[in-house]
């Protein structure tokens, strides 16, 4: 059966942990009341998806559909803005403290079970070799037009992956891996929550990105984080949206996104996925590099 909300919140708190819960901690795990969660075990315990607190094998395969399957890295660009470093380096394999910023979102995607990854190149491609001794499940996509196209010409090459996937601008500094999870209930758009914001951001509301756009005040203002999740209904949808958006007047010039926040819209519903700015930053500038990593101010 389809889960609910609350079936599908309460079986992935008993995942993680995969030992007998009691309802007290149901209800701390997922934050619903407690007469909630007495309701919602008894239905998944009826339907044969938990039993005494513990998910079964049963429930497992009820949450299989709403497992992440595959991650796509988006890293075929100059990344001009951190010059001189990239000059002879691709962006995402800059180090940082000693270790290359894509290390970290990759090592976030094998740690919540996620073993398909692929890397959209382009600018300096032969570069991304080296990651094959470390990651050697890796698969390459070339994107032969990252120097005359915005990044929508990377999606356009992994069109056909991104059903159960998560799709990675591959230049952010994660430190929290735990902001990459194994089950989706929807696709999703990682953001933080801002009073104001001068970046790329979303309007929200009910929990759902009604706009993309640069700047904005208010409560449903969240600043975007370049991490989303596509279920299999809107994979399959954005591989024919991406190549329609891609193919009309003024499509190469686009951001990715935009095919399902701006340009497809009425297809999607996307909601917003909270994290903070202590859990990922990205490296706009060899500037805001130099006050991260001393090593580069010299």
């Amino acid at each position: 059966m389809e889960l609910t909300r609350k079936q599908f919140d309460i079986l992935v708190a008993a995942a993680e942990v995969n030992s007998q819960m009691t309802q007290r901690e149901l209800e701390k795990a997922t934050g619903h009341s407690l007469g909630t969660i007495n309701r919602v075990v008894k239905e998944l315990t009826e339907a044969g998806y938990l039993s005494e607190g513990k998910i079964t094998n049963a429930g497992f395969t009820a949450l299989e559909p709403y497992r992440a399957k595959r991650a796509i890295f988006i890293a075929a660009g100059f990344g001009s803005r951190l010059a001189p470093i990239t000059f002879n380096t691709p962006k995402p394999l800059v180090r940082v403290h000693g270790v290359r910023i894509i290390d970290r979102l990759i090592d976030a995607c094998l740690e919540a079970g996620i073993n398909e990854i692929y890397i959209v190149r382009g600018y300096l491609a032969e570069q991304f070799d080296q990651l094959l001794y470390k990651y050697p499940m890796i698969r390459f996509l070339e994107n032969p037009a990252f120097n005359e196209a915005n990044n929508i010409s990377s999606s356009l090459v992994a069109r056909y992956m991104l059903s159960n996937a998560y799709v990675f601008e591959a230049d952010l500094l994660i430190s929290n891996p735990r902001i990459i999870t194994k089950y989706h209930y929807s696709s999703d758009f990682l953001a933080i929550k801002k009073d104001r914001s001068d970046d790329w951001c979303f309007r929200v509301k009910d929990g759902v990105i009604v706009e993309e756009k640069v700047g904005g005040e208010g409560e449903d203002i969240w600043q975007m984080v370049g991490i989303s999740y596509w279920n299999e209904v809107d994979g399959h949808k954005l591989s024919q949206d991406i190549a329609d958006v891609y193919g009309s007047p003024g499509g190469k010039e686009r951001y990715w996104e935009q095919v399902p926040l701006v340009y497809r819209k009425e297809h999607y519903a996307v909601e917003v996925k909270e994290c903070f700015d202590s859990d990922i930053v990205e490296i706009d500038t060899f500037k805001e590099l130099k006050t991260i990593d001393k090593t580069y101010d010299i």
